[in-house]
């Protein structure tokens, strides 16, 4: 199979390596590599979702260091060339897993003790749950 480029646009092709159409085909791509991420709040607690699909569970590690949360993953070289089979060669070859380093900074709010971590379906799903607060509690005073 033979692999085809479609140049549609209006600049000669030696430009077309400086202003790419997707952002994921520049030189230093990965840079760009930062996996996507929700955080939700309700009432109990905060969630933070990150999307690493392909990576291990083995591979990412949650790290927490005064106020803050960082969410790394290293992925080494050789990790790399374990997947390559003998006698396979790519045509093209968009599935890169970099190492990546993310960091969130943690309200006063957040009970550090009690934040679980899970990974199914390529989600990573941090649970950071809220410290309860002091409830004022109403009681009558008597009067003498």
């Amino acid at each position: 199979m033979k692999l085809v480029k479609r140049n549609d646009d209006w600049l000669p092709s030696i430009f077309g390596e400086f202003f790419p159409e997707n952002r994921l085909d520049a030189i230093n791509y990965e840079s760009f590599s930062n996996p996507a991420v929700n955080i939700k709040e309700n009432f109990t607690n905060f969630v933070i979702e990150m999307a690493v699909p392909g990576l291990k569970k083995e591979n990412i590690a949650i790290e927490i260091e005064k106020d803050v949360l960082t969410v790394s993953s290293k992925v080494t070289s050789s990790e790399e060339k374990t997947e390559e089979k003998e006698g396979t060669r790519y045509t093209r070859k968009e599935f890169n897993y970099h190492s990546f380093k993310r960091s969130f900074t943690l309200p006063e709010t957040v009970n550090k003790d009690s934040i679980k971590g899970s990974y199914q379906d390529g989600i990573l799903s941090i649970q950071l749950p809220k410290m309860e607060e002091a409830k004022d509690i109403k009681r009558m005073v008597e009067i003498s």
